[in-house]
């Protein structure tokens, strides 16, 4: 509601009017930012109200690089990776300014611990984010390599046998099928949203929904107006932080540390469903594998020795 009606109504004039890059875009962001921090460092309530809104901005083209990227087929790794550090850079900044800034004034050093946290709920949430993306993925490809597998020696058994390998390897293919539905990549864009794992229609969610049968119906009631099930994640939390925060603080002083706490606390409630979430999957994927691996033993038990090796696994 704050971010994409005005990214997406930019998007389309910058894809068809300009030659604006995704990378330009990055940088732009990132030299917002740093006003933004700029501004936050004054501290007076007209500089906070101007940071809050610099911020804002610089979000705004944060998310417009992505989206163009995607619609132009621009993307590329060095620009995901530029994309990364800058937000960090921003994050790391704007924080030390924010609550620098406010120590000055202050002397109050709860400040300076405020700014510790931003940085490492920050990172954390990141950090996590990206181990939790690259363990599923590690998983989706031991599970196709370890599928292959089976079907090759299923197939390779029943012609010893002296069958007809016709819908050879249907169980193991139907195995392979579900687990590897459940690992696949979620509808939602970004590798924040995959992350999540937020489909209730993969297998490796049947127990989540099981135990808790009414998310799918909040879930896609959410989605229908366009709001994530995620509610507060980094994105949300870097708001409450440098747009919420100094808005609120030029109003109130001393608002800035309270409306940092409700946003960690945020942020951290729907991390740890993340990752709830992420071992219950897990445990399903073990089930999975163990189903595979106990049919590939059963093939390779009835598999010629040389036939084995001819196929290199013995």
């Amino acid at each position: 509601m704050l971010v994409d009606p005005l990214a997406s109504r930019l998007v389309k004039f910058t894809a068809n009017k300009t030659n604006i890059t995704p990378n330009q875009l990055t940088v732009g962001a990132l030299i917002l930012g740093l006003g933004a921090g700029g501004c936050f460092a004054v501290g007076t309530w007209p500089m906070l109200l101007v940071g809050a809104l610099l911020y804002h901005l610089s979000f705004t083209l944060d998310c417009m690089d992505g989206k163009i990227a995607r619609l132009k087929g621009t993307g590329s790794i060095f620009g995901a990776w530029l994309d990364y550090i800058f937000d960090r850079v921003r994050v790391l900044a704007c924080a030390i300014a924010l609550m620098g800034g406010a120590y000055a004034r202050t002397g109050n050093v709860a400040y300076v611990w405020t700014a510790v946290a931003v940085v490492f709920l920050d990172m954390l949430r990141y950090m996590d984010a990206l181990e939790i993306y690259k363990v599923r993925s590690q998983m989706r490809n031991k599970l196709r390599d370890l599928g292959a597998q089976a079907a090759t020696l299923e197939a390779a058994a029943r012609v010893a046998r002296g069958e007809t390998p016709a819908g050879v390897g249907a169980g193991v293919d139907a195995e392979l099928s579900s687990a590897e539905r459940a690992l696949g990549n979620d509808p939602e864009a970004d590798m924040e949203d995959r992350v999540v794992g937020d489909n209730p229609n993969i297998a490796l969610q049947a127990e989540f929904n099981k135990k808790f049968p009414w998310y799918a119906r909040i879930r896609d009631a959410l989605l229908r107006g366009r709001i994530r099930p995620h509610l507060i994640s980094g994105i949300e939390f870097q708001m409450g932080v440098f747009i919420v925060a100094p808005l609120v603080a030029a109003l109130i002083p001393g608002a800035i540390i309270p409306v940092v706490v409700l946003s960690g606390i945020g942020m951290m409630a729907f991390e740890l469903v993340i990752i709830y979430k992420f071992w219950l999957s897990s445990r399903t994927y073990t089930k999975s594998l163990g189903k595979l691996e106990r049919r590939v033993e059963e093939a390779r038990a009835q598999v010629p020795q040389e036939e084995l090796e001819r196929l290199s696994l013995a």
